[in-house]
């Protein structure tokens, strides 16, 4: 049985902070891959797993800037080179480290783009959100696989978000070929197959002890996770004031940067968590099923009264199923022998 989706009281909130969720958490001798951790949330997230002893390891595109970026925070992480959309560059990064035989006990697949305006396509032909966003984590923590057995205990990480609401996985076109494309919709259907992978990767770990976790981190307004967005529209829904600055309002699921990464760490490192897995988590803690609800508006919504849980079509068994099979047909991998 998957651990039930409701809250364990864990006795943190939404204002829970990286710093509290690593106070006493002792992660010496533990080595961690954090993609996207060179900015924003996953740059938090790296640093304080580093600050508990953690071996970090962030793969990027772009290494000279992650290195720069890093730096500025202190350093202590290593930098190789990745590209989530290029399966030749997820491979050869997988290979090489799982033949320095070392284990791997935390997995955080943080990286994500969101709300490309125009419809845009990898060198697969798949749409950019799905194969960024889910395709390329599912096809790096396949490859990573047997790094992630020899732990003899680890965590799978994915970074989804609230945003799930926007579109189920629409499986008959999810690269958008027969309807008009949306790029909510698209990056909301990403955001539904991160949290169905979580319940899919937890079903076929267990028993190897890997276990699985999706997380809505919260609204967070100084990451590039907005870029596309437009800052015009950051101020309509007010995720930033008048002169541009991250908006932090709680009531509202606002956070700064610390606070929405606390849901990452606390999903990689909370005893409290122990034996369970497949479930959705915000505000460090595991949430509740939302009901139905109508496509939100991103304009129009009040945040205020919005739900951080999760609908129930993003923790579907049989969904989970349909979204494994049909990637490992996208990506051409599986879990090995």
């Amino acid at each position: 049985m998957n651990t039930p989706q409701e809250s364990i009281g864990s006795g943190f909130s939404r204002a829970s902070t990286t710093v509290d969720i690593i106070k006493g958490v002792n992660l010496v001798g533990k080595v961690a891959i954090v993609t996207g951790g060179y900015s924003g949330l996953g740059l938090e997230t790296a640093r304080t797993l580093a600050s508990a002893g953690a071996r970090v390891i962030v793969p990027a595109r772009n290494v000279e800037r992650a290195r720069k970026a890093i730096n500025n925070v202190g350093g202590g992480m290593e930098v190789q080179p990745m590209d989530l959309t290029h399966p030749d560059s997820i491979d050869n990064f997988a290979r090489d480290f799982v033949e320095t035989g070392l284990p791997l006990h935390l997995l955080i697949n943080n990286a994500g783009i969101m709300a490309l305006p125009e419809l845009t396509r990898d060198t697969q032909g798949n749409e950019l959100q799905f194969s960024t966003n889910h395709l390329g984590h599912f096809r790096l923590t396949i490859r990573l696989w047997p790094a992630l057995k020899r732990a003899g205990g680890a965590r799978v990480v994915s970074v989804s978000s609230a945003g799930h609401r926007f579109s189920p996985v629409v499986f008959e076109d999810i690269n958008f070929v027969h309807r008009d494309y949306d790029a909510f919709k698209a990056y909301g259907q990403s955001k539904t197959a991160n949290i169905l992978f979580a319940v899919g990767l937890d079903r076929r770990g267990k028993d190897y002890g890997i276990r699985a976790f999706a997380l809505h981190p919260g609204g967070i307004a100084g990451t590039n996770l907005g870029t596309h967005v437009g800052v015009e529209m950051l101020k309509k829904t007010g995720f930033i004031d008048s002169n541009g600055r991250p908006v932090v309002d709680l009531a509202r699921d606002l956070k700064s940067i610390s606070q929405g990464a606390a849901t990452h760490v606390w999903c990689a490192v909370s005893p409290q968590l122990k034996s369970k897995g497949g479930v959705f988590c915000a505000d460090a803690d595991i949430t509740s099923v939302l009901p139905d609800s109508d496509f939100p508006n991103l304009a129009t919504e009040d945040r205020t009264n919005r739900g951080t849980g999760v609908q129930a079509y993003a923790i579907d068994p049989n969904a989970a199923d349909e979204l494994w099979h049909k990637s490992e047909e996208l990506t051409g991998v599986s879990i090995p022998c």
